[in-house]
């Protein structure tokens, strides 16, 4: 069930943390809805929250019902995704939010080309450098720099999850790590391609959004702790 005091402070806590200096820094709310029956999607929804994400295709394929009634809806992938699951995962989702290898960005290619469609993407990355998480190393530039010869794919940011510790510093670190990547592949590619960072959790969004998220995954601060 949906905590609409919680969603109201997370909201009012984003507006603290925004850049005054940045008018145009829109910040979205991805509730994470893993575990939750398909009726939370439905209540979020309702609450004006247009994104979800989901970790599990397999949990996805069971929970997943008729999205006619909420038309804008985005459907987010935001777990390790496996090789075997591509064909329906993007049967299932609107955004694969966390490719973590070339290897990965090939199979979606190749099963987006196959489905006639194009599949908007987060390259993610792993910016505390711990051994346990997925995602490209911050040194590993030229193989996110092929990511954008895919076809059918298109890249619209970046992700990551902060450091598995309580250390402000550290997250904070993290974070800053990851805008500045996101202006050097910028300044690589000419343009500026990758407009999204999707970073902060319902832990340490504040200071993600400080340092320029414009996506926060949030769970537990939106719906409480998981059974």
């Amino acid at each position: 069930m949906v905590n609409t005091e919680a969603l109201e402070e997370i909201l009012s806590n984003i507006r603290a943390a925004q850049n005054p200096c940045q008018p145009d820094h829109a910040v979205e709310i991805v509730a994470v809805t893993k575990t939750h029956p398909f009726s939370v999607i439905q209540e979020v929804y309702n609450e004006g929250v247009v994104s979800i994400g989901e970790n599990r295709v397999q949990e996805a394929m069971q929970k997943f019902r008729s999205f006619e009634k909420m038309p804008s809806m985005t459907k987010r992938f935001i777990g390790h995704l496996q090789t075997n699951k591509v064909k329906k995962c993007i049967e299932l989702f609107d955004t694969v939010d966390s490719v973590d290898s070339l290897r990965l960005i090939k199979k979606i290619s190749n099963q987006a080309l196959k489905s006639n469609k194009t599949v908007p993407v987060l390259l993610e990355i792993n910016t505390s450098d711990e051994m346990q998480k997925h995602g490209f190393l911050t040194n590993e530039i030229d193989e996110m720099l092929r990511c954008f010869d895919e076809e059918s794919v298109r890249v619209d940011g970046l992700m990551t999850v902060g450091p598995m510790t309580t250390d402000k510093v550290k997250i904070r670190g993290a974070f800053k790590k990851l805008k500045e990547l996101q202006t050097d592949l910028n300044n690589r590619l000419g343009h500026n391609q990758l407009k999204e960072l999707s970073m902060g959790m319902s832990g340490d969004y504040q200071i993600a959004v400080e340092e320029g998220s414009t996506m926060v995954r949030v769970g537990r601060a939106l719906f409480g702790a998981r059974k």
